[in-house]
């Protein structure tokens, strides 16, 4: 599905380039890279050694192949340097500024195998980034857990600490009662002894 969808998109991108082409002039200028030509589609033409018909032939240059300009238009030629780091020159009516159907089809091929690849790559780290996610997730709802027993632990240590004060202000309480009851029997007591005593005496 995905291979369909960027072949159609290729032959959209390449029709509309190809009539953005047709409606640019041959010898128009390119203000942002000035230097760079293309030769025409559907042809190849000679690439020779001086500006005319009349000179030694360096060899032919390819349909849509791609041109670095090195001089103005001169009896008809350009010189430029090819794809292959030839020099020579070139007829001016061969050369377009804009970049043909093959240079496009390269162009929009070197995209689309791109996008394939990373498609590839993304396909593959997918699993893994869901392993990882489903790692994760098994981790959050562990420490969840642990924090839920912790947060329990130490409600049961708290109510347990007030149990355990509370149980110690009650035995304080109860021996400080236990204390001035024996304090307060004592005094009884040794009144009562005290007194019997001065009768005793008094009797003697």
């Amino acid at each position: 599905m995905l291979k369909h969808c960027l072949f159609g998109l290729l032959l959209t991108a390449t029709t509309f380039m190809s009539h953005a082409e047709e409606a640019q002039p041959a010898n128009s200028t390119n203000s942002t890279n000035a230097n760079t030509a293309y030769i025409i589609d559907n042809l190849y033409t000679f690439m020779r050694s001086g500006a005319g018909k009349n000179y030694r032939l360096l060899g032919s240059v390819d349909a849509g192949t791609q041109l670095t300009l090195l001089s103005s238009e001169e009896n008809g030629f350009i010189k430029v340097k090819d794809d292959k780091d030839r020099e020579g020159w070139v007829e001016a009516k061969f050369i377009s500024q804009t970049a043909g159907l093959h240079q496009q089809y390269k162009t929009l091929s070197s995209e689309m195998s791109t996008m394939q690849e990373k498609l590839r790559q993304a396909q593959i780290e997918l699993p893994q980034l869901q392993e990882q996610t489903q790692t994760l997730t098994d981790q959050n709802q562990q420490l969840s857990a642990q924090i839920t027993k912790l947060k329990t632990t130490l409600e049961q240590e708290r109510v347990q600490k007030q149990a355990a004060s509370s149980k110690e202000k009650r035995q304080l309480l109860t021996y400080g009662g236990a204390i001035a009851f024996l304090g307060l029997f004592l005094g009884i007591i040794l009144t009562i002894v005290l007194s019997r005593r001065k009768r005793y005496e008094g009797w003697a």
